[in-house]
């Protein structure tokens, strides 16, 4: 007996072949992740700014009013809530409760784009 795996492929003898030096390999060129590329026509926050959206519309009387622009710091992204004449106090809540609470919200979602966000509600 021999100590070969039994096989239904015929044995080839090649001892008598020369050995070939193995090609060298060059190592791949470093390609960015697909998440890291965005287009010049995609928000840098787009959960942030959706869940800011969200969260804004449904508090409002005008939800077709709700307008939100990201500008973006040196190293933050900040966005601007625009709303309808008389939804800017109901927005903002009783000493700011509200608007703090959506504040932690969207930091909250700004956590899943890998961005650190600053709400301000604007007139």
């Amino acid at each position: 007996m021999t100590d070969q795996p039994v096989t239904d492929e015929p044995v080839t003898d090649r001892s008598n072949e020369a050995v070939q030096p193995a090609e060298a390999v060059q190592p791949a060129e470093a390609v960015e992740p697909a998440e890291a590329v965005q287009p010049a026509n995609q928000l840098a926050a787009p959960t942030a700014t959706a869940v800011l959206t969200h969260v804004v519309r449904s508090i409002v009387d005008d939800a077709d009013a709700v307008k939100v622009d990201a500008i973006e710091n040196r190293n933050r992204l900040k966005l601007e809530v625009k709303v309808g004449p008389g939804d800017l106090g109901r927005v903002i809540g009783r000493r700011g409760r509200t608007a703090q609470s959506i504040r932690t919200v969207v930091r909250a979602a700004a956590t899943r784009d890998g961005v650190e966000v600053d709400v301000d509600f604007v007139d």
